[in-house]
């Protein structure tokens, strides 16, 4: 028994010295980890910190807002390359379902025009597509650009009537009533279609975000930007319109003085790209026998179409090179 107690005491004993050191120890590593803790959040909070001031800085903000920009103007132009806006833009009120039939019946017309005249049904089929499905689009493109130019050719004048309005005490919104009244179009009609919007309950800004969808031009997006800041920060309006309008002036001016330098390098291209279809025409109409063999032979084929791929390839470059963005 005796044996027995003195066993037992003697593992409590060395149980309870070996608890000490364990205890002893883990306490230790737990400070040591403490420490390291401590040691490495000061440079956690560092890099934190480091980050944070490089984001304030106004290099960061600039690069951030740019992105911004270029992400909202990607958005806008996808919104803006649709049919139903290149309709708004061109200033017709049909819909989209109306375009597609008129575009197929076009189509549909030119191949059954060409098949009339004994042609290949390929050359039919080709000739039917790029009737029905580019030509609309050309068209309305075309329409769209001229009416915007008209638009941006008189949208300064207007702002100088908003300028002098409320200089002499008239609200903005009178100042659009008078711009729709008293303007050319497309420009009257957008500022009426704006003051309607307004009217309605449709606040400035999102009234002009829809105008901005029938008239994508930076000009418009230059003023809409003035009037936001200008609700948000108060100012002087008639200040911040004048020095747009200035702004907006010597653009034009530096868009006339681009096409006057570059007028000698696009009528060079033009003719350069007209010369050899000309003379092929030409050379046709005058001796056809002498031709005949590039339309009948196999060979023949193959070297116009050779020679039609080349003048694109060509035609494309010389359009990078006078297609200036301004």
């Amino acid at each position: 028994m005796t044996t027995i107690l003195v066993a037992i005491l003697a593992f409590i004993t060395i149980a309870g010295l070996g608890f000490v050191f364990a205890g002893g120890g883990g306490s230790s590593s737990k400070a040591a980890k403490r420490a390291q803790a401590i040691a490495s959040a000061g440079p956690r909070e560092t890099r934190k910190s480091s980050a944070r001031a490089a984001a304030n800085t106004p290099e960061a903000r600039r690069k951030q807002i740019l992105k911004t920009l270029k992400d909202q103007e990607k958005e806008q132009k996808k919104a803006t390359l649709n049919i139903k806006a290149k309709l708004l833009q061109a200033g017709l009120k049909g819909n989209v379902r109306n375009f597609w039939i008129v575009s197929g019946a076009i189509g549909l017309t030119v191949c059954l025009l060409i098949l009339l005249l004994r042609q290949n049904p390929l050359i039919a089929l080709g000739a039917g597509f790029a009737a029905g499905f580019g030509l609309p689009r050309w068209v309305i493109g075309f329409l769209a650009g001229r009416r915007i130019k008209k638009f941006t050719a008189n949208f300064s004048d207007a702002i100088d009537i908003i300028v002098r309005g409320i200089k002499s005490g008239l609200p903005v919104h009178d100042c659009l009533k008078i711009i729709g009244r008293e303007s050319p179009e497309p420009l009257a009609g957008e500022f009426r279609t704006l003051v309607d919007n307004v009217g309605v309950g449709i606040s400035i800004s999102d009234a002009l975000e829809k105008m901005y969808q029938r008239m994508p031009t930076s000009e418009l997006r230059f003023f809409s930007i003035v009037l936001a800041i200008q609700q948000k920060t108060g100012g002087n309006l008639a200040e911040a319109l004048g020095n747009l309008s200035a702004v907006l002036r010597a653009r034009k001016l530096m868009r006339e003085k681009i096409k006057a330098l570059s007028s000698e390098a696009i009528a060079s291209s033009f003719i350069i790209g007209c010369l050899p279809p000309g003379v092929v025409v030409l050379i046709t109409v005058t001796t056809p026998a002498y031709m005949a063999p590039m339309f009948s032979d196999s060979r023949g084929h193959l070297m116009l179409m050779g020679a039609a791929f080349w003048m694109s390839c060509g035609i494309f470059v010389m359009r990078k090179m006078i297609n200036f963005k301004f």
